[in-house]
């Protein structure tokens, strides 16, 4: 049995992960502890290899880095280990965990991969790889994650993804896409690379665009950080300002009922169903000093740290939970005020990095295999960013009538500051090609919207009255229940992102859907597949057959 997967975690906590400061410069160094994973005696985290628990660090790395230290321009990943920078996810980890494991702890890397991106282009906080040694599947996977990439010229420090010749799987964490989408290589070289074993390094490494340039081993610090100040200079996050803590979340679990602050979840196990409820703000600050004063406790912030946390922890440890049921008890009007003062003072670094934080929460819901449901009922305060959920469900049920009845209600942050992986906002997806009755609703910002006019609008599924509603809704999550998981997982990631493709699109979509196959095949997976015989010395027995 898997040890239940958690979170929580600090810097000075951190096993695997060292950050250390130099004026507008971070400094972010691995040194894996080999015997530190999420399983120790089952395998060893040897030459840097990594499981979910060095990522699990890494995300909270990131994110202490946008929230607390608004100083920083820039941060360089380096390695602390002697001629090794990664060798990528650990393959005994790999070979003894379950698919699931496999398949979120892969979700779970590349949404981290995705999160330092994201940081660069929206925070003004880019990152810089020092490789020092070889950097190999997963390994190099984290070095294009960054936007510079610098490797010791030293005959011997590499970049490789060796997954297809050693492991029978692929480089799932988004190396493929990354490869040709971002880095722009050429896809007969790329064919080529991802079938040498050894990787390539030196002149030819920049030659083919898998690094930006080399430079002597005694070097690469030094160049490394001659870059990031460079970096550092040109962002726009403020050099003078005071950071926010990220202190520890308030959660208490008893048995199948999570409490938080601004968050309450059920689970009915009978009916696989995990039931949110969110819970509305009492206050709000007039400003942005306001909001830097209340930090971690302004509602906007605390409540996107307590859903994250919640949805990461139900992905992990309650996979027969298969649908999750959005409620919410709030004062439409307080969250618009909320979406009011946050849209005011866009440019303020903190306002920021809150709704960034809150594209990347609801990116990570789009991206959940679970089916969502979101309920509208009396009471209930879906409008502007919390509408978010609403236009994300699966199915949404809006009750018409009601003492008082309820009501929707948009505003700006529906319309850009929320957009989805694909580029394009949750209405522009579920309008995709009306961008007349996108438009349309902007005239509607602000005004509380009935069941009747909700569905005029196109703006929720379905709107029972209240003697429908119970068993309709009833009937939905049970409905739902008896399906095939496997179906429908693959039913919702197809539907949910409607539109163009992008890099975080095809890694979701497209690449993570082949990974998922593949961990599942026996020439990877089975008793004599890749994965199962590596480092034995035995060769793995290989179903030739193309399907």
């Amino acid at each position: 049995m898997e040890p239940e997967v958690r979170f929580d975690t600090a810097p000075d906590r951190y096993k695997h992960w060292k950050l250390a400061f130099e004026g507008p410069v971070a400094l972010l160094t691995l040194d894996i502890q080999e015997d530190g994973g999420l399983r120790p005696g089952d395998y060893s985290l040897k030459l840097n290899s990594y499981d979910l628990s060095v990522d699990i660090e890494l995300a909270d790395a990131a994110q202490r880095l946008r929230f607390e230290h608004p100083e920083i321009g820039a941060v360089i990943v380096t390695s602390a280990k002697d001629r090794v920078f990664c060798a990528g996810a650990n393959i005994g980890m790999l070979g003894i965990a379950s698919h699931h494991h496999k398949v979120n702890f892969c979700k779970f890397t590349n949404e981290t991969r995705n999160g330092l991106e994201d940081s660069s282009a929206h925070s003004g906080q880019a990152w810089i790889c020092a490789v020092n040694g070889t950097a190999a599947g997963g390994g190099y996977e984290l070095a294009m994650a960054c936007d510079h990439i610098i490797l010791a010229d030293d005959g011997s420090s590499s970049v490789s993804l060796p997954e297809v010749p050693l492991l029978a799987v692929l480089p799932g964490t988004g190396g493929l896409t990354r490869l040709v989408d971002k880095r722009r290589v050429r896809r007969d070289r790329a064919d080529v690379f991802c079938t040498l074993v050894e990787g390539i390094k030196g002149k030819r490494a920049v030659e083919w665009r898998l690094v930006d340039e080399i430079v002597p081993r005694t070097k690469l610090l030094d160049a490394a950080k001659a870059r990031a100040r460079e970096r550092a200079a040109a962002s726009d996050r403020p050099k003078g300002a005071k950071g926010i803590a990220l202190p520890p979340l308030d959660r208490k679990i008893e048995g199948d009922r999570w409490t938080y602050p601004n968050l309450e979840l059920s689970i009915d196990r009978a009916i696989g169903a995990a039931t949110f409820l969110i819970k509305g703000l009492t206050r709000l600050p007039r400003d942005a000093a306001g909001i830097q004063a209340e930090g971690a406790a302004f509602w906007p912030l605390a409540l996107a740290r307590e859903f994250d946390d919640a949805m990461l922890r139900l992905r992990f440890n309650e996979l027969e939970i298969g649908s999750w049921v959005i409620k919410s008890q709030a004062d439409p009007a307080r969250v618009l005020e909320a979406d009011a003062l946050l849209l005011a003072n866009a440019k303020d670094w903190l306002v920021r990095e809150i709704a960034l934080y809150w594209r990347r929460v609801l990116k990570r819901l789009d991206a959940s295999a679970r089916s969502i449901f979101t309920l509208v009922e009396p009471g209930s305060g879906f409008a502007g960013t919390l509408l978010e959920m609403v236009l994300a469900a699966d199915r949404s049920f809006m009750l018409d009538g009601g003492d008082p009845a309820p009501s929707l209600a948009l505003s700006g942050m529906n319309f850009g500051p929320l957009a989805m992986g694909n580029g394009l906002t949750r209405l522009e997806t579920r309008f995709i090609g009306d961008a007349q009755a996108v438009a349309a609703l902007r005239a509607e910002i602000g005004k509380p919207l009935d069941a009747q006019a909700a569905d005029e609008l196109g703006l929720v599924t379905f709107i029972p009255d209240a003697i429908d509603w119970d068993d309709e809704v009833r009937l939905a999550i049970e409905e739902r229940a008896s399906y095939s998981p496997d179906a429908l997982t693959g039913l919702e990631a197809s539907l949910r992102f409607a539109g163009p493709e992008t890099l975080e699109t095809k890694i979701f979509a497209r690449l993570s859907a082949w990974q998922n196959w593949i961990f599942q095949r026996p020439n990877a997976a089975g008793p004599d597949g890749a994965l199962k015989l590596y480092g034995t010395g035995r060769k793995a027995a290989l179903d030739k057959r193309r399907v």
